[in-house]
């Protein structure tokens, strides 16, 4: 039993607690608290009846507040956000008055007994995140993965002991408010992203860095040395500083040798680990999730399990997952792929021409930087969703665009999207879901996009 956390729960048993927004941070810890008989409101801007749990809620003594003016009037003595709720909402200070406004991950780290991995980035955490869980279940750890990915981890911290490993993805949302920093930091990269929220860069930069500033001298940070935007943030780190690179050579870190190599860096000696060819999932930006989990875990695991799970770790769905492959055709989605950064990684995973899909809810990041990459390695350009023209503006504005080579069709659903690319895909080629965007003009999120491509792909006959 984790006494820190059976303490906690002992000492707001007579404390009423909100949670406003039921999702997927929120769920369990609605039932967790309600089960421990401690008073609990729910509070959602949608009407209570097209809230799934609502009346299993009910049943375990939850009151509801929903629809328009949820927040009106609220008054508890915790306060969970749900990590879409921006922390700078007016409603969010106004609420910080009178009561402890935190979140479900900040609670965790709080509670949390043993030793905490955590991942943010704008690229690549996810993949760099179940990484490193999957590393450290080979070295025969008990593995918690949660955070921006899985489940929420504050409903079972009770079930955790110190010689387990808690591994987490967390988002500039969930990071804003943190005042708490995990054991390893990892950041993957920082490239514009989520700043129809943020508004400006600077916002969007420090809650990446909020991830270091709570370490002290026994913290370890993982910067990339090839991101001048991340490895800026070395002067805040205070507890070892390791760094990976898949063009250079770190002091101490990983990096990729110029035969292909994989390899450790410390202290002026280099070990080779494995050959990139040894990775199962296809893409260079793979090689460096791996070198971003190496550089985290080198020291706390055998090393000789890097080219084993490398061998063996399949990738994570929606992350150019391979769907199936029709008429010599290959179909792969890449929902995952929310901003240009992304969908660039993407495009440079495949040698053949491609059929790309993309477009759709606009989260004000510029196209610029995916026009050339388009250019290079596209064939035939699908485009869909609210940012069809400006990824169309960006795309034909490039001087490396040639009309004779690059095609480009606007249609107004991903439905019409898949049937054409199908009826244009030639044999040797690829079709690929990668938009760019996040799904928000169209969809619940990435995960509903993807797998409604990836229906729609199956049902081609």
């Amino acid at each position: 039993m984790n006494r820190t956390a059976e303490d906690f729960f002992h000492s707001i048993k007579d404390r009423h607690v909100a949670f406003i927004g039921v999702g997927v941070s929120h769920t369990d810890c609605i039932r967790l608290f309600a089960r421990k008989g401690i008073r609990v409101t729910v509070c959602d801007r949608r009407e209570a009846s097209s809230i799934p749990e609502r009346e299993e809620f009910e049943r375990l003594g939850v009151t509801m507040r929903c629809g328009e003016g949820y927040l009106d009037g609220l008054s508890a003595d915790i306060i969970f956000r749900t990590p879409g709720m921006y922390f700078g909402k007016p409603e969010i200070a106004q609420l910080r008055k009178d009561a402890i406004v935190t979140s479900e991950m900040e609670l965790f780290f709080r509670l949390c007994p043993c030793r905490i991995y955590a991942v943010t980035g704008s690229d690549g955490k996810t993949t760099t995140t179940s990484l490193i869980a999957a590393l450290l279940s080979a070295a025969g750890k008990r593995v918690w993965l949660g955070g921006n990915i899985g489940k929420a981890l504050l409903p079972l911290v009770e079930e955790m002991t110190p010689e387990d490993c808690a591994v987490v993805e967390l988002s500039s949302f969930q990071l804003m408010s943190m005042r708490q920093s995990p054991d390893v930091a990892v950041i993957t990269n920082i490239t514009p992203n989520h700043l129809d929220v943020h508004g400006t860069m600077e916002e969007y930069i420090n809650c990446k860095r909020n991830l270091l500033l709570h370490q002290d001298g026994f913290g370890r940070a993982i910067l990339n040395l090839d991101d001048p935007t991340a490895y800026s943030l070395a002067g805040d780190v205070r507890g070892q500083l390791r760094a990976f690179s898949y063009s250079s050579r770190p002091e101490l870190g990983a990096f990729l040798r110029e035969d292909g190599t994989l390899c450790w860096q410390e202290k002026g000696a280099v070990t080779p680990l494995f050959d990139k060819k040894a990775i199962r999932i296809p893409g260079e930006h793979n090689v460096e999730n791996f070198l971003t989990a190496i550089t985290a875990l080198y020291g706390d695991i055998d090393p000789a399990l890097f080219e084993k799970v490398a061998r063996e770790f399949p990738g994570v769905e929606h992350r150019i997952e391979f769907v199936r492959e029709l008429r010599g055709v290959r179909y792969y989605n890449d929902s995952i792929a929310t901003s240009p950064t992304r969908t660039i990684a993407g495009l440079r995973s495949f040698d053949v021409p491609l059929i790309l899909i993309a477009g759709g809810y606009d989260k004000k990041i510029p196209f610029e930087p995916l026009a050339e990459p388009v250019c290079q390695n596209v064939r035939v350009l699908i485009l869909t969703g609210v940012t069809a023209d400006k990824i169309k503006a960006a795309v034909t504005s490039c001087p490396a665009y040639d009309p004779e080579k690059l095609t480009i069709f606007k249609v107004s659903c991903l439905e019409d999207a898949v049937k054409l690319a199908a009826d244009v895909a030639k044999e040797g080629e690829v079709v690929t879901l990668s938009p760019a965007c996040a799904s928000f003009d169209a969809f619940k999120n990435f995960e509903v996009r993807g797998n409604y491509y990836k229906d729609l792909v199956n049902k081609l006959d």
